[in-house]
């Protein structure tokens, strides 16, 4: 049987999501930004069991970030819907999965979510994960 997310858990995913939002309102390059923070220290945090970090709310876990890493402004911009799906899908993947950020982006980066958001955002997210780690498993012969 499939593990199931706690609220607590749940509640990770939400703000993650909302972070990846306020990249778009903080007028962020979408592909930098979640290349960049899924390659983090702060991201590193994010994975850890618990971090205060994980509660400090997505307006300072950005700044968090950009005090980390230059992140350029001009360029990409995702939607709005498209970079919450994005940013909750990753938070679940580490939690389903135990795998860290920069696992999770190498199997399905800003670009491979993005082209699978308008089929796969409908899914179940542990089916969606399946799908995209399959996705990944067919690229390189593994």
């Amino acid at each position: 049987m499939p593990k199931t997310l706690s609220g607590f858990e749940r509640q990770l995913c939400d703000i993650q999501g909302r972070l990846f939002e306020l990249s778009l309102k903080k007028d962020l390059d979408s592909e930098d930004f979640i290349q960049k923070f899924m390659n983090s220290k702060t991201c590193e945090f994010l994975d850890m069991p618990y971090d205060r970090l994980q509660w400090a709310g997505e307006e300072y876990i950005l700044e968090n970030l950009l005090e980390e890493t230059q992140i350029k402004t001009a360029g990409i911009k995702y939607n709005k819907e498209v970079l919450f799906w994005i940013g909750y899908t990753y938070r679940y993947w580490h939690l389903l999965t135990g795998e860290n950020g920069r696992d999770i982006y190498a199997q399905a980066d800003a670009k491979q979510m993005d082209e699978c958001y308008l089929g796969f955002h409908a899914l179940d997210v542990g089916m969606a994960i399946e799908d995209l780690k399959e996705i990944y498993r067919q690229k390189n012969n593994i």
